[in-house]
């Protein structure tokens, strides 16, 4: 597959958001590198270079306002699982996965950060929630004396993507999907979680400042870090993370250990890409493959992936039997299709059997759809 490669670059390119004219200083080469040429390349990188307006910082009392609305939100409702609306006494721990590559938790294991680290600078997998910013570059500084370069982001939601705007002012670079940024443009955000909550976008300064619509590469202390898309599992713009030399992949929320899979359909998740998803990082997965999983508090390795990807496609194949047997469902739910996994696979309050056996029913053509598929 064709790729485009970001080389490692000097400091002097670790372009601060809040300068205009970042795109400028690249060179001719790098500006076709990253698609800012002209030319047109399936693969190629975009830089979004941000009006005047937008990168100015925000003022105190905007910041006070976001994080007030933020917190009577997340305190407003069950839609995002333990610990993650309550930042007071919140501390956030760092451990070696493989390699160069760290996992930042905090208690619960929610929204689970890559890092990795090295001469070259620090590279981060999502940002956690914007009030956890300084306790996230402090547990950082715990393995490394190494600034904070880059930042990719795996997806939408808030628990991955609220440090943006305070890293951003920190001089970070963020790295994501077309379609993730696409959503940062949404007046309000949609998630799926207690029938679809909503919460306020992410202000101008936190979108993603360079963009791929396949796959990209950094070459970055000593090793390649690629990022891709993944089909459309959780969202439509997740993107993997996997770090070569180490061999750890980072899955975002396509792949968590404490709950069925979140499928947001408000997003463009969808079950089939999550089957999809999971039989490709089983594909890159080998023997002593770490995979850092979204949510969940251990790293796991690929057998703990076939497991998950065999439940989804066992609960499948029973929700299918009922559909083509004319039940509706309220049968279906009343049938149980994941009673031999609930025990395993609802540590997350917000999200269970009553979350994901409708989207499966559905998707698969349940309510007299199934002959229209």
């Amino acid at each position: 597959m064709e790729r485009i490669k970001l080389i490692s670059a000097p400091r002097t390119m670790a372009v601060k958001r809040r300068d205009v004219t970042a795109c400028l200083q690249l060179t001719s080469l790098e500006r076709f590198m990253l698609g800012t040429t002209g030319h047109s390349h399936r693969n190629a990188l975009r830089i979004h270079t941000p009006s005047k307006g937008q990168v100015m910082k925000m003022g105190k009392l905007r910041k006070i306002l976001l994080f007030t609305v933020t917190s009577l939100w997340l305190s407003a409702t069950t839609s995002l699982s333990y610990g993650q609306g309550n930042f007071a006494g919140v501390e956030l721990t760092i451990t070696l996965v493989a390699g160069n590559v760290y996992m930042v938790q905090r208690p619960g294991g929610g929204g689970n950060i890559g890092v990795q680290v090295g001469p070259d600078g620090v590279l981060l997998v999502d940002s956690l929630f914007a009030p956890l910013t300084d306790r996230l570059v402090a547990v950082v500084k715990q393995v490394t004396d190494e600034e904070i370069r880059f930042l990719v982001n795996t997806h939408i939601h808030i628990d991955h993507v609220g440090g943006n705007e305070n890293l951003a002012d920190m001089g970070v670079l963020i790295f994501a999907h077309d379609n993730t940024r696409l959503r940062f443009f949404e007046e309000r955000s949609r998630f799926p979680r207690a029938g679809g909550s909503f919460v306020p976008a992410q202000p101008a300064a936190a979108r993603p400042l360079i963009t791929y619509n396949d796959t990209m590469s950094f070459h970055l202390n000593g090793e390649e870090v690629r990022a891709f898309l993944a089909p459309p599992a959780h969202t439509d713009g997740d993107s993997f993370v996997y770090f070569a030399e180490s061999d750890v992949l980072h899955l975002g929320d396509v792949y968590r250990t404490t709950s069925y899979p979140i499928i947001d359909i408000y997003n463009g998740g969808t079950l089939r890409g999550t089957i999809a998803a999971i039989d490709r990082a089983i594909d890159l997965s080998g023997p002593n493959t770490k995979v850092i999983p979204g949510h969940g508090l251990e790293v796991v390795g690929r057998d703990e992936l076939v497991e998950f990807r065999d439940m989804i496609l066992d609960i499948q194949g029973q929700v299918l039997s009922m559909i083509r047997q004319g039940k509706k469902l309220d049968a279906v739910m009343a049938a149980q299709p994941t009673a031999a996994y609930d025990a395993q696979w609802t540590d997350d309050p917000g999200w269970g059997p009553v979350d994901f056996v409708p989207i499966v029913y559905y998707e698969l053509g349940g309510s007299g759809r199934l002959a229209d598929r």
